[in-house]
């Protein structure tokens, strides 16, 4: 069976995955254990924007609104606001481009500084979404040991990372354990994509606002070199905390075909760049989608 081979691949390069791929017009799917939950990263940020985008569609908040954002504050990031040595005003509807498009952590957090974590699970919720939880800011994942050890002891973070699991999903690093990090499965992930693409309950200037965002997105390495061509689109939001490397996208063909596809996964590698693995990744989301097209 093609999903028992490919989880051997995955698991002989030493990756646990959580892979989903549904045709949104149909309804069918293929996948390898997509309902199990991992801690999402920067996934996060396509909640906070759908929360942030209904909020300013309902008129409780204003896209033009300025903020001014100083530098030192407690959120960093390697690009974005957290690189920027001078205070700097950007309005609502700038920091939703560069939290989505850029994965801009210090723009997420003054998104999350508008509508708390609670408030945006509380809109997954009511859009049926059940399987995304919110708990935390994205500066938490600044504070894991990868943050307190040099360059060239990452591997020794990395290490903890992948010894330090329980059978139960737990984790001694709070930002990989389920039961208190943001997470979710592919299977939600899947459904929120659908959500955004087949809308239903939420407002379609919302989605449609959102999908421009993901296609805009310039992170999108572990997916998109199987997705992305001359006659398709490819839409997507990466994330990555330790030995954790997500992402979740759609591929929109030039005849109408369009497939939501997750992918989250752990390596048991303890190393930071596993160019390998990424390829891998996108190599098995693909497999799938050929599957399921040819099915």
């Amino acid at each position: 069976m093609i999903t028992q081979r490919l989880q051997t691949e995955l698991e002989q390069a030493g990756l646990q995955a959580s892979l989903l791929v549904r045709d949104l017009n149909t309804g069918h799917e293929i996948g390898i254990e997509p309902d199990t939950e991992y801690a999402t990263a920067s996934l996060v940020k396509i909640p906070l924007a759908l929360a942030t985008l209904e909020r300013l569609q309902r008129g409780e908040l204003d896209g033009t609104t300025p903020v001014r954002i100083a530098p030192g504050g407690p959120t960093t990031g390697p690009i974005g606001l957290g690189r920027f040595r001078h205070p700097a005003t950007v309005a609502v509807d700038d920091l939703l481009y560069l939290a989505m498009c850029l994965s801009d952590n210090v723009a997420a957090d003054t998104l999350f500084d508008l509508t708390p974590p609670a408030r945006t699970t509380d809109i997954l919720r009511a859009h049926g979404i059940h399987g995304i939880t919110v708990r935390h800011r994205v500066r938490d994942l600044n504070e894991t040991p990868a943050e307190r050890l040099a360059p060239d002891e990452t591997h020794l973070a990395h290490t903890l990372a992948i010894q330090a699991a329980s059978a139960g999903r737990g984790h001694r690093i709070p930002q990989l354990d389920v039961t208190r990090a943001n997470s979710g499965s592919a299977r939600a992930h899947v459904d929120l994509l659908q959500a955004l693409w087949k809308p239903t309950t939420i407002h379609p200037d919302t989605a449609a606002r959102l999908r421009s965002l993901m296609a805009d997105n310039v992170i999108r390495h572990r997916l998109a070199p199987e997705f992305g061509t001359d006659a398709s689109t490819w839409s997507s939001k990466t994330g990555s905390v330790l030995n954790h490397r997500h992402e979740v996208g759609v591929v929109e063909h030039r005849g109408g075909e369009a497939y939501a596809i997750a992918a989250l996964t752990a390596s048991s590698v303890p190393a930071r760049h596993q160019p390998a693995a990424e390829a891998l990744i996108g190599r098995a989301a693909r497999t799938l989608r050929d599957h399921l097209r040819a099915t």
